[in-house]
């Protein structure tokens, strides 16, 4: 069994909330303060502005880093969240490729995009879990299990931030920490977490997480961030998608795993070859759009080296952005696709992380972390444009 695992990620507007509850939960994190103007550069191509303040008064900062090529990542404290993510078309356009909350006020809601789920991203069956003899119950936020850590999980509190220092030409970072208490939405032990995001000079986005706890408890982190490659225009339906990933973890009807691992040969999970996201969605069933956890071709990889995991192309602009990972598994999560109206905007999650319900499936990757342990993960969202 795993004992180091491995990890991961402005069309304005309010999207529903992924695989799970759309209703807004009290008013814990941000009050409905609007963006500062004032600009403070910290070095050379980052800048930091205050974006708005928690409900207790603290400053929700924003952390611009730019490359030599003109692009940028803007990154917010509260929930180690990417505000936005501006690469360059084959033209050289640049434009906003994922879908954030634009105002504090849209932070009230349970699961902005972009943001970073833990203590535990995706499900928990059954909102508990035995753990060295001990039985823990958490917060039920989608039906009888947990999603995405809890009430409030790492979206929806507020990082503290440094800026690193790095190798010259390595590009521009901003590592975030936050240290979870012991007890936290029902998890033992004080977990401590960073994420450093770094912008390379190569328009590669690399998030890099550690942590470490005092008891052991189950961790999965991942960035929940919807893109849309087209800048926020259109639909996903022609996106051309490649995942490296022969099999997947089946679920029931409330995305739950049955334990089962199961090859997508003729099935609409297979997209070993480059496939438009929309050509199999009428035969989903009802739900026309995917939410479904990819077991990643790792077997020959090492757990703390970098694999390729999946690659999307979008047609009209030319983006293309290929997702390495250190992470065991891949979960994608789409607008609507088929024949159905969809609502808002189109979207694909690349959300690299271990498997959902990981803690009640033994022949899953390990997901607890032990005392005098270090997670270690690394993802990179590698743009180009052709």
């Amino acid at each position: 069994m795993k004992r180091n695992f491995w990890l991961v990620a402005v069309g304005v507007l309010l999207l529903p909330n992924a695989r799970g509850a759309d209703a807004p939960v009290a008013p814990v994190a941000v009050a409905a303060t609007a963006p500062t103007t004032g600009v403070v550069p910290i070095i050379d191509r980052v800048q930091k502005t205050i974006y708005g303040k928690t409900a207790d008064g603290a400053d929700i900062e924003a952390y611009t880093l730019t490359n030599k090529k003109g692009a940028e990542v803007k990154i917010l404290t509260f929930g180690a969240t990417i505000a936005e993510l501006s690469m360059p078309d084959r033209d050289g356009k640049f434009a906003n490729v994922v879908l954030a909350a634009n105002a504090p006020e849209n932070f009230l809601r349970f699961n902005q995009p972009a943001s970073v789920m833990g203590r535990v991203a995706n499900r928990i069956a059954g909102a508990k879990f035995t753990l060295e003899g001990k039985d823990y119950t958490l917060f039920a936020n989608d039906g009888p299990n947990t999603l995405h850590g809890g009430k409030v999980g790492f979206n929806k509190v507020n990082w503290q931030a440094e800026i690193p220092t790095l190798a010259k030409d390595a590009g521009q970072a901003v590592k975030l920490t936050y240290v979870s208490k012991d007890g936290e939405e029902g998890f033992p032990g004080t977990l401590t977490t960073t994420l450093t995001y770094t912008l390379t000079e190569e328009n590669v986005l690399r998030l890099e997480y550690s942590a470490t706890t005092d008891q052991a408890t189950p961790i999965n982190f991942t960035n929940h961030a919807y893109f849309n490659f087209a800048g926020g225009a259109g639909d996903s339906k022609s996106y051309e998608l490649m995942i490296n990933a022969d099999k997947y973890t089946v679920a029931d009807d409330k995305l739950i795993p049955t334990g089962e691992i199961a090859p997508v040969k003729d099935t609409p999970f297979d997209f070993t070859q480059p496939t438009a996201l929309g050509a199999r969605a009428d035969k989903l069933g009802t739900v026309q759009h995917y939410d479904a956890s990819y077991v990643l071709n790792r077997e020959k990889v090492a757990d703390h080296v970098l694999a390729f995991a999946a690659r999307v192309k979008e047609p009209t602009t030319g983006r293309v952005v290929e997702v390495w990972t250190t992470e065991p598994g891949l979960q994608i999560y789409t607008s609507q696709l088929g024949t159905r109206t969809g609502r808002g905007t189109g979207f694909v999650t690349l959300e690299t992380q271990h498997f959902p319900d990981s803690i009640h499936h033994a022949n899953f990757p390990n997901t607890v972390l032990k005392p005098g342990e270090k997670f270690t993960s690394e993802t990179e969202y590698r743009f180009s444009a052709k």
